[in-house]
């Protein structure tokens, strides 16, 4: 697997709107860092103005540096699929186009194998109601996002968006995975 200078694997995940995905994989022990940023388009350097508009083919992504003897890539999609549908084609909730597609962008073929006997499984024991769309796709080059998009829930919590699509995803969280998040300090 591919490591950072720091001896972390990567995984990069887009579930949605990245707040969302972000302030899940936050909270997750052995999740070092989460940064919010653009994968899977054509343009180089894209800005948010741009993504936006659902024509650069970037999705919202989150890039997860981890230490894999806390926390695997197995229950990192775990926590994936848990907390996002994988069934809406370019939707997460109101969010629509594109940009808000379900993928997965495999970092190297362990990964690319991992996730998709994992959506194979879930598929074939009829845990969605409706077969996964999540794209499986080789990462390419990863964009950070600009700055007021990092650690956006930590900072905004208060802010409709954050209560009314990602506080629910955050009870979910707390309520399935308790043993994997973080010790309060």
């Amino acid at each position: 697997m591919t490591k950072e200078e720091n001896n972390f694997d990567l995984a990069v995940f887009a579930g949605g709107c990245f707040w969302c995905t972000e302030a899940v994989f936050q909270r997750i022990e052995g999740v070092k860092k989460v940064v919010s940023g653009y994968t899977g388009g054509t343009i180089k350097n894209p800005a948010y103005r741009e993504i936006t508009t659902g024509r650069t083919g970037h999705a919202e992504a989150i890039k997860i540096e981890f230490d894999s003897t806390k926390v695997t890539f197995e229950e990192l999609l775990q926590i994936f699929f848990a907390t996002h549908d994988p069934t809406t084609l370019n939707q997460q909730g109101a969010d629509r186009g594109t940009q808000y597609r379900s993928a997965i962008f495999y970092i190297n073929q362990t990964q690319r194998e991992i996730a998709q006997e994992t959506i194979i499984n879930l598929d074939k024991e009829s845990i969605f109601d409706a077969p996964i769309v999540t794209e499986l796709t080789e990462l390419g080059p990863f964009y950070n996002a600009e700055e007021y998009h990092q650690n956006y829930y930590n900072q905004n919590s208060e802010q409709g968006y954050c209560q009314f699509v990602i506080n629910p995803k955050l009870t979910k969280l707390y309520s399935i995975f308790k043993n994997k998040l973080k010790k309060e300090k």
